[in-house]
């Protein structure tokens, strides 16, 4: 089944353009339409209901929100026009708890393109955190590392990160859906660790869905993260598909885990499943 229906997490941020660019190329090459969420809160250092925030206070804090939400829409429609997608085009502004929200709308879609901000990039009350929305939406989330290339050469190799265990099963199934567009996938495993199937078995599979996939087994000296960031430097695939936070987010951002190193540091899209 191909992706005929994209959610982009859209906040007016460099990031957030490019992941809707990319969501765009993505969509004129078949049938999908794409649908630009922007997703806010109320700014969590005062809450302007309260009852002592001063009427003035109160109109003002609502005034600047109001005027932030004004300038990523217009942002957004001075896009249409180049992303020509047409009706195919959609918008929607949503207010709550911005990734509860994104992950929330996105179980109603095949996949949800987010953008890689920096630290301070934008407004705290429409920041993004693709790594929370892989946890909650329970979709497979493609992060944008920022302006990358949409033409076809670029799509035309794909890198899977392969341990065999649940995450990267999932991975595997959701991303299913983009690796038989490439011209052909590289099944990366890293390291001497006896994997829990084959990795022969995995080839038949992908064989069997249409896709031309070889094994590139890579050393382990660096850790697994290095290993798949130098892999994505040198080789240049079009997209690398990986399982997050095999072991709890919590581990994984207190000791610095693969899912967060190659999130922080990939120059190419990555696909999240969890």
């Amino acid at each position: 089944m191909s992706i005929r229906n994209i959610l982009v997490a859209f906040n007016g941020s460099d990031s957030a353009i490019a992941a809707l660019n990319y969501a765009a190329s993505s969509a004129r090459a078949g049938t999908a339409h794409v649908t630009a969420l922007l997703a806010h809160s109320a700014h969590q250092i005062v809450n302007s209901r309260d009852a002592w925030v001063p009427p003035k206070a109160r109109q003002i804090i609502e005034e600047a929100n109001a005027d932030i939400i004004h300038r990523i829409r217009a942002t957004f429609d001075g896009l249409r026009d180049e992303l020509d997608l047409g009706e195919r085009l959609h918008f929607i502004d949503a207010a709550g708890r911005v990734d509860n929200v994104l992950s929330e709308f996105a179980r109603g879609f095949d996949i949800i393109v987010v953008g890689r901000d920096r630290t301070g990039d934008v407004d705290e009350h429409v920041a993004i955190h693709p790594d929370k929305i892989a946890l909650m939406s329970g979709r497979p989330v493609l992060v944008i590392p920022g302006a990358v290339p949409t033409d076809e050469p670029s799509r035309t190799h794909a890198a899977l990160a392969w341990d065999g265990n649940r995450a990267s099963a999932r991975a595997l199934s959701d991303g299913l859906q983009l690796l038989d567009d490439r011209g052909r996938v590289s099944v990366l495993t890293v390291g001497d660790e006896p994997l829990p199937r084959p990795v022969g078995e995995l080839l038949t599979h992908l064989e069997r869905h249409g896709v031309e996939a070889r094994h590139e087994p890579l050393a382990a000296d660096g850790g697994v993260a290095a290993a798949l960031l130098d892999y994505c430097r040198t080789q240049h695939p079009g997209i690398l598909v990986m399982g997050a936070y095999e072991h709890s987010k919590f581990r994984e951002d207190f000791l610095g885990g693969v899912t967060a190193r190659v999130l922080r540091h990939a120059q190419v899209p990555v696909l999240l499943s969890h």
